[in-house]
């Protein structure tokens, strides 16, 4: 992944932290008949491993995972994106030499993956998926409310993904490269926005103070 110097993020903590935070992942891999992607939820286990291990699960029937790769593969963690207008920026009323861009935060999560279909190992993905997206509704669904016999039988189509992450990259594009007023109307203008990812990336921004804007 293209990163320059002033949005790249090397801290292991916030990269995890994005990766917690990013309900989906495209899990792609290179084989010998092209890319194959999926978009499907992968949960992190940070101790597992230098850089933490990701799991997950696809349909038997999605050719990916019978597709040898012929390099590692790549989890792609997409966090909030939003829209910046150059009409936000100081100099665009004094010499019009202004363009759009896009900020957004992103984590690229390299590995060797490794499919199963071991029953108890597909069991304990699925729960502690189950489990993560469940959490903190007022009556939630557990794996264990469906007749054990139905869910061996919806193990059986489904394959578990095991990536031990080799290697992290993480992108914050968040107008570090702009001026301080400039990061200052634009976080201001996000924050205002009605799409609640504009206020995110807002939220995220690392703003000057008072004093250097």
């Amino acid at each position: 992944m293209y990163s320059p110097p002033a949005f790249r993020d090397t801290d292991l903590a916030t990269l995890h932290q994005l990766i917690r935070g990013t309900p989906v992942a495209n899990l792609v891999t290179a084989t010998a008949d092209g890319l194959l992607a999926t978009p499907l939820p992968l949960f992190l286990v940070a101790g597992e491993g230098p850089r933490g291990t990701l799991y997950g699960h696809i349909a038997k029937a999605n050719p990916q995972w019978r597709a040898a790769p012929t390099t590692d593969a790549l989890a792609i963690f997409m966090g909030p994106d939003a829209y910046v207008s150059p009409s936000w920026y100081a100099n665009k009323p004094i010499d019009g030499k202004v363009v759009p861009t896009y900020n957004y935060v992103t984590v690229h999560a390299h590995g060797p993956a490794a499919f199963f279909d071991d029953a108890d190992r597909l069991l304990a993905v699925v729960t502690r998926l189950t489990d993560r997206f469940e959490q903190g509704r007022p009556q939630p669904w557990a794996v264990t409310d469906a007749p054990s016999a139905f869910v061996e039988s919806q193990l059986r189509g489904i394959v578990g993904v095991r990536l031990p992450i080799a290697r992290l990259e993480g992108k914050r594009k968040l107008s570090q490269n702009r001026p301080a007023a400039d990061r200052l109307r634009v976080a201001r203008e996000l924050a205002a926005s009605d799409r609640s990812a504009d206020r995110a990336v807002a939220a995220m921004m690392p703003l000057p103070s008072p004093s250097d804007a």
